[in-house]
């Protein structure tokens, strides 16, 4: 007998003597195979976790207290609107936080003006024009937010108006130039950390899916 011939006997040996013993510790399944019945009562475990009727929603809890203000606040927004995720309105507001600060920094409202109340926006816009009357420009460049914290939220029950309270850890460069573009405030290159208290409004269950900052604060 030549060697490929043997060669291929010796595998066809390995494979059948393998498929036994496969056999042997799993078992055969042929056709259909009923679910397994479940013990009356017995707890619902997938994927390894069990699953606990009624536990506390980690949505919010891994923001808030349970029994606070501002978890039942949240929860009451979360039956309001189902869809809402308290999670994601923090990912949301980090993503905010940069998009208005920059704005601001850079005098140019105009593509933020949804997103802010009529307040906020009177109070950015006065400071942006008193750099102007003053002839001074703003070079700022942003590096991130360090850190996102959920403060304080609540919800009126007649008008479903929601507020989140959000504290930011920024990390930003500034540089402020005068007419002659000296700089008169801050350094080249020099990165601070700027710690911002915002509050968000919007109206749960409403068409407008946009959050509007309406107060700020240190």
């Amino acid at each position: 007998m030549d060697s490929p011939m043997l060669q291929l006997l010796v595998l066809a040996g390995i494979a059948i003597f393998l498929l036994l013993r496969l056999r042997s510790v799993l078992g055969t399944r042929d056709g259909f195979e009923p679910p397994r019945s479940e013990t009356p009562g017995a707890p619902d475990r997938r994927q390894g976790f069990e699953v606990i009727e009624g536990g506390p929603d980690l949505d919010i809890t891994d923001h808030v207290p349970e029994d606070s203000d501002a978890a039942a606040a949240l929860a009451e927004m979360k039956r309001i609107e189902p869809s809402f995720s308290v999670s994601e309105f923090l990912s949301g507001s980090r993503q905010a936080y940069e998009w208005i600060l920059m704005s601001f920094e850079n005098g140019k409202l105009d593509e933020i003006v949804p997103f802010l109340s009529p307040d906020v926006h009177e109070a950015f816009a006065q400071v942006i024009d008193a750099r102007q009357e003053k002839n001074l420009t703003v070079e700022a460049e942003f590096y991130g937010v360090r850190d996102v914290t959920l403060i304080d939220a609540a919800l009126d029950d007649t008008t479903k108006a929601a507020e989140i309270t959000v504290k930011f850890l920024g990390e930003l460069s500034s540089v402020v130039r005068n007419e002659q573009g000296e700089i008169i405030e801050g350094t080249p290159g020099e990165t601070k950390r700027q710690k911002d208290t915002w509050t968000f409004e919007r109206v749960m269950g409403s068409d407008d899916p946009n959050w509007r900052l309406v107060a700020t604060g240190g």
